[in-house]
């Protein structure tokens, strides 16, 4: 049976982890989705996949809509979560952006757009 669970030992929280994602990591984009990616980094500091998300403030003054969209991407990554790890490996620190200015009208657009970014990475 499939793991679907998002466990906190797979959320990104702390400040030292996500300075070193932003100083050494890659972008990538995908319609209104862009990820930064650090994998397989020699000095780890997680034994598996650590993903954030994040909404800017700019676009969404409301924290009501931030909060939506977070949690459309939050359920874009457990639910394919093993899509996930296949394309950007097991050791990977990742931060999710939602860039566009529009509210998402279904989840399954932004489930799309999560895994057309997935696809977009060559496989290692």
């Amino acid at each position: 049976m499939q793991n679907f669970k998002y466990p906190k030992a797979e959320k990104l929280k702390k400040k030292d982890e996500i300075t070193l994602l932003f100083e050494k990591g890659k972008w990538k984009n995908s319609g209104n989705l862009r990820i930064i990616i650090l994998k397989n980094h020699p000095d780890p500091l997680t034994e598996n996949v650590k993903l954030g998300v994040s909404v800017s403030k700019r676009y969404f003054k409301k924290a009501v809509h931030r909060n939506r969209i977070k949690r459309l991407l939050r359920e874009c990554y457990r639910l394919n979560k093993e899509l996930f790890k296949e394309y950007f490996g097991e050791k990977t620190t990742a931060m999710l952006f939602w860039v566009s200015p529009e509210l998402p009208e279904k989840f399954q657009n932004v489930e799309a757009q999560f895994i057309k970014l997935c696809q977009s990475q060559k496989k290692a």
